[in-house]
Formats: structure tokens, C-alpha cells, sequence
């Protein structure tokens, strides 16, 4: 058991829900793990008392917390950060690249490729979001959605540039041999031979790996990523960011779905990011 930097926060007389006057200590610097039968107030303790106050405190959030008489220790930390099993994105344009901020370099290393600079591309050519680089019939979505009127709307993929999201032009450009739907189309662990010689996108590519995910693809639409897979990926992104050093990480039931070896390497993740401080 690790000894913790010797702070907490204590939350007095807890009242909310089924909660009756209850009193907590979390110690600070350590792994903690709140459990309980179903229906004890875990989630009441710490999303609608912790969770809320903190961030009201630190970021003046207008949600209002939980009952109970006051909590302490608030003070000791800067920033708290929420890591739940919502989607990273509600549509099929935010995936796991644009996500942790990965696109962004990988745009820049494509926009630096000779031809690319010959002809006058920028970053913003190769991303499918905006005019430019984006295939126009299909709105850079690389499918059309087909109108089934009493039933549900289909999507085919888009025979203008056949699920790519580009157009030609900017498929004509590539880096390593590689144009940058088939980059998109990597998965994190192929991604990680590819780019290895560049810190920048290693490095992110790195943190999706240590936390299970190195199958999943970099362009893969958010609205087919579970529960699990969207929780790690905002791990990731919070991993991959400088730490303060005084952040509450609040994860919600993170193992929810997961096999065994996903949950040791979460584990190994997560026990590295408490030995970091």
C-alpha cells in the first residue's frame, strides 16, 4: 500500500439519497476504490457530493452537489478530472484521432511532405471536416444516407470516393507510402511501427496502447466504440497531458466489460499514473 502525500479530503455528514450522515475520508496521492452492494450511495458519494463540489470550487460549475454538511481538503487539489463511459463524440466525425489530439500532428506531417508543400497544402487540406481536402459528394463522411422513409435510414458507402472521406487531390499525397485515409484506417498498434520515428504521434499513439487499445483504428467513428473503449480513450487523453501533480482522477466503474488482460493493463496504467504522483 502506498503511503499517500499525508492529505485528504474528508466529506462531513454526507445526507444525499441513501446516504444518512455519513462521513468519508479519501486520502490523496493513493489508489482508492469505493465499493458497496447495489443501492449503498457509491455513486451518490462520489458523482452528485465529490465529484460536483469539486467542480464547483475549481471550475465555479452551477451543477448542484449532493447534501451533507461540508467537505474538506478541497484545497489540496487544482484540477478534477471525470472519466466516464459517455461517448467521446456523438457523431461519426470524432474518432479516436481527433479525440486525444492526434490528428493534428498527423495533418501537419503530411502538410511537410514535399509534393504537399509544392502545392501550396495545409494542414487543414487533409482533414475531412472542412472544404479542400474532404470528398464533397459525401460531406467528407465517406457514406450516404439513404432515406428508407417508414424504415430506419441506411448509409452506403459513398461511390464518389469509396468510403475514403477524401478527394483525389489530397490522396495523391502521401507520407511513407501511405495517403492519409490509409493512415485513418491503421490500427493503433500498426500506427506505432509507422510513426515510430516521431515523438509527437508516438507518443499519444503509446498511451492508447498501454490502455488496452492498440486494435482499435485512429479514424474509427466514435458511435462504434463501447462504453469501455470510450472511457479509455479519455484515460488516454488525460494521461498524455502534463499532470499537475494535484488532480482528482474520478473513474466510473472502469473495468465494466472488460476481459482480463484489458483489466491488468488498465491496472498497470492506472497504478503507473499514482507512482507519477
Amino acid at each position: 500500500r502506498r503511503p499517500g502525500n499525508g492529505k485528504a479530503v474528508l466529506i462531513q455528514g454526507a445526507r444525499e439519497n441513501n446516504l444518512k450522515d455519513l462521513d468519508v475520508r479519501i486520502p490523496l496521492g493513493q489508489f482508492i476504490c469505493v465499493t458497496g452492494v447495489s443501492g449503498s450511495g457509491k455513486s451518490t458519494l462520489v458523482d452528485e457530493i465529490l465529484s460536483k463540489k469539486a467542480a464547483q470550487l475549481l471550475y465555479g460549475a452551477r451543477d448542484r452537489p449532493g447534501e451533507c454538511d461540508a467537505i474538506v481538503g478541497l484545497e489540496h487539489l487544482d484540477k478534477v478530472v471525470i472519466i466516464d463511459q459517455s461517448p467521446i463524440g456523438r457523431t461519426p466525425r470524432s474518432n479516436p484521432a481527433t479525440y486525444t489530439g492526434l490528428f493534428t500532428p498527423i495533418r501537419e506531417r503530411f502538410a511537410s511532405v514535399p509534393e504537399a508543400r509544392l502545392r501550396g497544402y495545409k494542414p487543414g487540406r487533409f482533414s475531412f471536416n472542412v472544404k479542400g481536402g474532404r470528398c464533397e459528394t459525401c460531406q467528407g463522411q465517406g457514406y450516404i444516407e439513404i432515406e428508407m422513409q417508414f424504415l430506419p435510414d441506411i448509409e452506403v458507402p459513398c461511390e464518389a470516393c469509396h468510403g475514403a472521406r477524401y478527394n483525389r487531390e489530397a490522396l495523391e499525397i502521401t507520407f511513407r507510402g501511405k495517403n492519409i485515409a490509409e493512415v485513418l484506417n491503421m490500427t493503433v498498434e500498426q500506427a506505432l511501427e509507422f510513426f515510430e520515428a516521431f515523438p509527437k504521434v508516438r507518443s499519444k499513439l503509446q498511451t492508447l496502447h498501454d490502455v488496452g487499445l492498440g486494435y482499435i483504428k485512429l479514424g474509427q467513428p466514435a458511435t462504434t466504440l463501447s462504453g469501455g473503449e470510450a472511457q479509455r480513450v479519455k484515460l488516454s487523453t488525460e494521461l498524455s497531458r502534463r499532470a499537475t501533480g494535484r488532480t482528482l482522477y474520478i473513474l466510473d466503474e472502469p473495468t465494466t466489460g472488460l476481459s482480463f488482460e484489458d483489466v491488468n493493463a488498465l491496472m498497470r496504467v492506472l497504478h503507473r499514473l499514482v507512482d507519477a504522483g
